[in-house]
């Protein structure tokens, strides 16, 4: 194994599951084309995934074998690189708050970044540019609230209002109800008439 694999490859297991590598990071070691061909290689190998464009990290080695790591991980790994705020779709939150048993099948993101897909082993997950007013109020109970409401649009906004009234806790009510300059009108208007009937 050539010296620029061996540090790729070390690069890549000193970091955390889920801890993102590209090639910018080697150019120092070699041309461009010498680590795009090595990264090829090593994930040909088996030794690294691809996860994205540009983006590879390493697999994770239990006594069951090789596994890709969590989409926890690897979004939390892009969050820290890259600054974005990434967030579940309104179809996951609308499940955790329980205002839906659907189960998503689909692993969606929202971000403030660009659109891109991530190759997880056999998952696809993908992050879609979110709009402001659903990324407002970040992963906090009150912005899981407003893309729960999003996706269950405004015929099933005011009967998931009255539940959300009960589950929120104050602060995070009063947060939600802060941000209705910024939500569409349906969503706010929604919010105000249950925030006067509570």
């Amino acid at each position: 194994m050539s010296h620029l694999a061996e540090t790729i490859l070390s690069a890549a297991q000193a970091l955390p599951e889920g801890g993102l590598l590209s090639a910018k990071e080697f150019l120092h070691l070699a041309s461009r084309a010498a680590v795009d061909q090595t990264l090829t290689r090593l994930t040909r190998e088996g030794k690294l995934m691809r996860i994205g464009r540009g983006a590879y990290a390493a697999p994770v080695i239990s006594r069951f074998g090789a596994r890709p790591p969590s989409t926890e991980a690897v979004v939390k790994a892009i969050e820290s690189a890259s600054g974005e705020l990434i967030v579940a779709n309104g179809a996951t939150e609308a499940n955790a708050l329980g205002l839906t048993t659907q189960v998503p099948t689909r692993e969606v993101f929202l971000t403030s970044g660009r659109s891109r897909k991530l190759q997880l082993g056999n998952r696809t997950v993908e992050l879609k540019h979110g709009n402001r007013w659903q990324l407002v109020l970040g992963a906090r109970p009150a912005g899981m609230a407003i893309r729960a409401l999003s996706w269950l649009g405004p015929e099933q906004a005011s009967s998931a209002l009255k539940v959300l009234h009960t589950k929120l806790p104050p602060a995070e009510w009063a947060a939600m109800r802060s941000a209705r300059a910024v939500l569409p009108s349906w969503m706010a208007r929604a919010v105000s008439e249950v925030s006067e009937h509570a």
